[in-house]
């Protein structure tokens, strides 16, 4: 370091401290870049690379931002998961005595990012702490945005797992000393970026935010999560709430996978929220609203007596047409009260936010007189807590313009009257410049010279400019000369240097004035702050509320009643399914299930294609919007209240892990089986179609008789293999339904219809028809089906039987040599190669043309 320069040498100082964040260096305008950090930003911000003398003998890398830029850049690499720490200069520059100190005045993560595109306003920007503890782990969670924080205790990692991918944290807090195991799995399956504290003492601000929590486990970890946001944001956190203890089994449990594959918050395939459940239900008005909503997506409650409330009042918003459509109205004009206390807190709020604030508090006494006209208690209850914070909105009406500039330190943001000695700057201001006006107009009269102007620059102030073809008009000693340019001169007079100095006195402190009279102006709202969350809690939930009852007006959706243990939706519909047909009508089908054992396993077979993923989806859907506390949709629904839901739907490999399709299939069902409780929903789809035949039918069976015998929750399982529903002759909970489809001139129609008993067929070959393969395959599948067909049917016992075509040696092997037994017992050993040949054949991972060609091949030979 010693062959650097000073500034050089302070650059890696500093740049010591933040490894791992791009160090934006303050150099006058701009922000600079060097060594490493400058090749990685000049590659992701596609900026020029350059180089500059450091005191050594090599040029050191160089890349760099304008200052007023910068914000764009910063957010660039943020959304890339890339850390950012901002180094400014911390003294006057004429002042120090050799290098400008320099410090980093904020780390910006992406947990902890205040604004930008990276912050969208329906979700929040969680960031979560995970500390290993002696009999679990400790899971703290906050979103620096709004101020909320939380923690939990899980006994499993897989839990933390689930609840990460829940929240859609950006980035994880732990301990230096985690299992490169954990931090790899929450990269890699959650995709958060990890940081790193150590500290986790609870003390000082810490303290008074845990006044909640009485475990020492949990108040540490939420400690080492509030010492690493100061540690960063390195300014007031005080919009920080109480942190609050919640209980993951206090909710219906849902894995990531589960999550994922039911699309509750974003799509398998766009992973976007277009084509979610969430994005169905999104009819709230405001930002808080919306943020809500998805948390309570995200947690659907078990307790009964709280989704009663919900619907309740989802029930009376219904009803209410009139006062719902004028509440709906009136949180148009509702801003984000909860981000805006947070943005006054951290120092970066400005005049414009503060007239949202304003407009905000003027709505709240009509929004609440709207919710007493419901007349229920629960929306009375609501009413009573709604607080219109007058005495702020008093404030911010008698403060401020109601069109202020976007800079706090431009000047013009206070109305006149707000401060008397703010009013004699401005009227001097105002004075000065009508003089000036006045001064030009005499000037021109009493010389006769029309061209002559007063003007004004910062260089010379105020001046009388005459052209050089009028200097003649004007009688020597007139003015004062100040400046010759090439067609004119500029003049002053006593007078002039007089008002200028009156003007510009004014104009410089009526823009300080300003300031400070804001950031007084700032602190006051400051008190109001747990004032204005709180009415952000009633305002978010209000919203949330009439979005139910507006989607369950608008799509037709039925108040569920809830049981001990039935399930019985009639003419039961899958929302988002039903929202994207539009004109074309959804077929609606029924579910039946009984108590405990009675019913509790559903067998479903048919055709590919034919609704049976749908129909399954449905079910859980149904589920999940009625214990969110929504209607739903269905013309009747009696539910019980599941505490999880598990499901096994569709084919995916997991890459990442080195995890197979087969494998991924099989750990999921793992996780339904080992966790699941007679309360539980259980969705199987296909499983045991990524092996063999025969061991993919073995454990589906071992599967549908482990859960029948042990667990007892209710269970969808939709399967191909028809062996599967002799099943429902040793197992008495078990009911065969099926989707029904029916022929027409040789294709297949399916009717998405539900029906008692099992299905007849697969038609799979039609499905592959309606694929357009290729006609010559299509006609050789059926070829081939059909000798099949002729084959002897599996025992009809308790456990099925393999067909009879397996077994048979002579008989598989007809297909290629058919004649009398006579050649089949002369072949040699050639035959034997054959038979190898075909039997490590695997099908079910060979596409029909090439199962198709490899036969070829195989009756070749056999030729």
């Amino acid at each position: 370091m010693a062959t650097y320069t000073p500034m050089m040498q302070q650059y890696l100082k500093i740049k010591a401290e933040y490894e791992d964040a791009f160090l934006f260096f303050r150099l006058g305008d701009f922000y600079e870049m060097f060594f490493e950090d400058a090749v990685n930003a000049s590659q992701e911000l596609e900026i020029t690379l350059t180089s500059r003398d450091g005191g050594s003998s090599e040029r050191i890398p160089m890349c760099g931002v304008p200052y007023h830029s910068a914000p764009n850049y910063i957010e660039q690499l943020i959304q890339k998961g890339y850390k950012v720490a901002i180094c400014e200069q911390t003294e006057d520059p004429k002042q120090a005595k050799g290098v400008v100190r320099r410090e980093v005045v904020q780390l910006i993560t992406p947990g902890t990012v205040m604004e930008g595109k990276g912050v969208s306003e329906k979700e929040n920007n969680f960031l979560v702490s995970v500390t290993v503890l002696e009999d679990g782990f400790g899971f703290a969670v906050a979103d620096v945005t709004t101020g909320e924080n939380s923690v939990t205790k899980t006994e499993r990692f897989d839990e933390v797992l689930n609840e990460i991918y829940s929240l859609g944290a950006k980035e994880a807090v732990i301990e230096s000393t985690m299992a490169e195991d954990f931090q790899k799995q929450m990269r890699d399956r959650c995709g958060v970026a990890v940081s790193y504290e150590n500290e986790d003492s609870v003390e000082g601000e810490a303290l008074s935010l845990l006044h909640p929590i009485s475990s020492p486990d949990l108040k540490r970890s939420f400690a080492r999560l509030f010492h690493y946001m100061i540690r960063t944001q390195k300014r007031s956190l005080e919009h920080l709430q109480e942190v609050q203890q919640y209980e993951l089994s206090s909710f219906l449990k849902m894995d990531l996978y589960s999550k994922r594959n039911l699309e509750l918050t974003e799509t398998i395939r766009s992973t976007g929220k277009k084509g979610s459940l969430l994005w169905l239900l999104d009819e709230t008005k405001t930002a808080m609203g919306g943020r809500l909503l998805k948390q309570w997506m995200d947690r659907p409650l078990i307790d009964r007596r709280k989704i009663e409330e919900r619907l309740e009042m989802t029930e009376v918003l219904l009803q209410k047409f009139f006062e719902r459509e004028d509440i709906r109205e009136g949180l148009k004009e509702v801003y984000d009260l909860e981000r805006l206390a947070g943005r006054v807190a951290y120092g970066n709020v400005n005049a414009r936010d503060l007239i949202q604030l304003k407009k905000s508090l003027q709505r709240i006494p009509s929004l609440t007189e709207l919710v007493k006209a419901l007349e229920h208690p629960f929306a009375e209850k609501l009413a009573e807590k709604m607080d219109p914070c007058e005495s702020l909105e008093e404030l911010l009406e008698a403060s401020l313009v109601e069109q202020p500039p976007i800079s706090v330190k431009e000047g013009n943001m206070m109305k006149d009257g707000y401060n008397s000695q703010l009013d004699q700057y401005r009227d001097a201001g105002r004075n000065g410049k009508t003089w000036i006006a006045e001064l030009e107009a005499s000037e021109r009269e009493r010389t006769g010279i029309r061209s002559l102007k007063v003007g004004y620059n910062r260089v010379f102030g105020y001046y009388i400019e005459i052209t050089r073809a009028n200097l003649h008009l004007l009688p020597e000693g007139t003015y004062e000369r100040k400046q010759t340019l090439t067609n004119a001169e500029r003049f002053i007079t006593p007078d002039l240097k007089e008002k200028e100095a009156l003007i510009l006195e004014a104009e410089d402190n009526m823009s300080q004035l300003e300031y400070e009279l804001f950031l007084g102006l700032r602190e006051q709202v400051r008190e109001f702050i747990p004032r204005l969350q709180s009415l952000a809690k009633c305002i978010s939930e209000l919203d949330v509320l009439q979005c139910f009852a507006a989607v369950s007006d608008k799509r037709r959706y039925t108040r569920p009643v809830f049981s001990d243990g039935e399930m019985d939706i009639t003419g039961g519909r899958h929302p988002v399914v039903e929202k994207v047909l539009q004109t074309q009508e959804y077929v609606p089908n029924d579910c039946r299930m009984g108590n405990e054992m009675e019913r509790s396993i559903l067998l479903i077979t048919g055709p590919n294609m034919s609704g049976k993923s749908t129909y399954m989806r449905q079910v859980a859907l149904t589920a999940i919007l009625a214990q969110i506390g929504c209607f739903v949709p269905a013309e009747k629904a009696v539910l019980p209240v599941f505490d999880q839901i598990f499901t096994r739907i569709g084919a995916a490999d997991d890459l990442i892990s080195g995890q197979s399709t087969f494998m991924v299939e099989m750990l999921e069902a793992r996780n339904a089986i080992v966790h699941a409780t007679g309360k539980s929903l259980i969705l199987f789809d296909e499983i045991g179609r990524g092996t063999s035949t025969y061991d993919g039918m073995a454990l589906a069976q071992a599967m549908i008789e482990y859960i029948h015998n042990h667990i007892g929750a209710k269970t969808l399982f939709s399967t191909h293999y028809h062996e599967l529903t002799v099943l429902d002759q040793a197992l008495k909970s078990l009911s065969n339904v099926h989707v029904r489809a029916v022929e027409r001139n040789g294709r297949v129609v399916f009717l998405h219809k539900i029906a008692e008993g099992p299905a007849d067929k697969s038609y799979g070959i039609h499905v592959a028809e309606l694929a357009e393969l290729p006609a010559e395959l299509i006609q050789r599948a059926q070829e081939i089906l059909e000798k099949l067909e002729k084959q002897p049917k599996p025992s009809q016992e308790n456990a099925p039987e393999p067909p009879a075509a397996v077994h048979d040696e002579e008989a598989q092997l007809s297909f290629f040599a058919e004649g009398n037994p006579r050649k089949k017992r002369k072949q040699d050993a050639g035959d034997h190669s054959l038979k190898s040949a075909l039997l490590e054949l695997n099908l079910l991972e060979m596409t029909p043309l090439e199962a198709m060609n490899k036969l070829f091949e195989l009756q070749k030979k056999a030729r």
